[in-house]
């Protein structure tokens, strides 16, 4: 016959059981929201200005380039990358149609091969316009103050001498600096379970790491502009549209796997996104303002 000792801790660890079990299954009900605080979004036609800092092969260049054209073409086949950037019409506003516009190449480095982050603005500032983003996209050989905390930007910068402010974001090259924070999961991250890299879908791990960290700062511009749109948490560091579901590329995903994706039966290159010219991409989850969950296409 059992003591009562042995029963009392019996029903102890039954009870403990059953309280992380209801806590567990609380926790994983928890809706992400990210709260609108009634500012301005991008809507309608966006031009997307794009300046190149530094050395970039006109492959680099054409896989970006297809990739922002990729956002409002209809053309490729599903899951598209269209379909992706889809999710931005469900907060408030309707469609943001990007429209890729003038470009510049500053090969020479005007400013050095190390960048403040006031020289950020000051290139951004070569285009002017209230319906454009000005994306500044700094070369492997470039650094960037607090390149490896962040891998990138957003903000806004005043037009004109009037309260009106456009748009920029910086994305930054991070193959020869810190690929395993910024191009993950095409490299080993730095932390963490080291699971094999995925293979880059266009054959370019700083450049395909561009790629997630740009789709992730346009999808925050459009619903966050000017720090009083979508987003969670403090306004100087918030949760965003993308950055909310960071490291979710795939079902099933958990820390250090990005999840199940497709896999380039030919090149065995992992993506989950076609784009226009027969492109493939592998973009990050999006926080869907319907479900209030992260949404990824597979």
């Amino acid at each position: 016959m059992a003591s009562s000792n042995s029963i009392y801790r019996l029903a102890t660890l039954l009870l403990f059981c059953f309280i992380q079990f209801s806590f567990s299954e609380l926790v994983q009900e928890q809706p992400l929201v990210l709260k609108y605080h009634n500012g301005p979004l991008l809507k309608g036609k966006i031009t997307v200005n794009l300046i190149w800092y530094g050395k970039f092969t006109p492959i680099q260049r054409s896989i970006i380039v297809d990739f922002i054209n990729s956002l409002s073409s209809d053309k490729a086949t599903r899951p598209s990358t269209s379909s992706w950037w889809k999710t931005t019409e469900k907060y408030k506003g309707g469609a943001s149609n990007l429209v890729v516009g003038q470009q510049v190449l500053l090969e020479n480095y005007p400013l050095g091969k190390t960048l403040k982050n006031p020289h950020l603005p000051a290139l951004a500032g070569k285009f002017n316009g209230l319906t454009a983003i000005n994306i500044i996209l700094t070369a492997k050989d470039v650094a960037v103050e607090g390149f490896c905390m962040r891998c990138g930007a957003h903000g806004s910068i005043r037009v004109g001498r009037g309260p009106v402010r456009g748009t920029y974001i910086w994305v930054g090259n991070s193959e020869s600096q810190c690929p395993g924070q910024c191009a993950w999961p095409f490299h080993q991250p730095i932390y963490g379970p080291q699971t094999p890299p995925l293979v880059a879908p266009n054959g370019d791990v700083g450049v395909d790491g561009m790629i997630i960290n740009l789709a992730t700062l346009l999808a925050n511009t459009v619903t966050n502009p000017y720090n009083n749109g979508y987003f969670q948490g403090p306004s100087n560091a918030p949760l965003e549209a993308v950055s909310a579901c960071t490291g979710i590329f795939g079902s099933g995903s958990y820390p250090g796997y990005p999840g199940k994706v497709l896999v380039d039966k030919s090149s065995g290159a992992s993506y989950n996104a076609n784009g226009v010219n027969g492109r493939k991409y592998l973009l990050p989850a999006m926080w869907d303002p319907q479900s209030s969950t992260c949404k990824t296409l597979v």
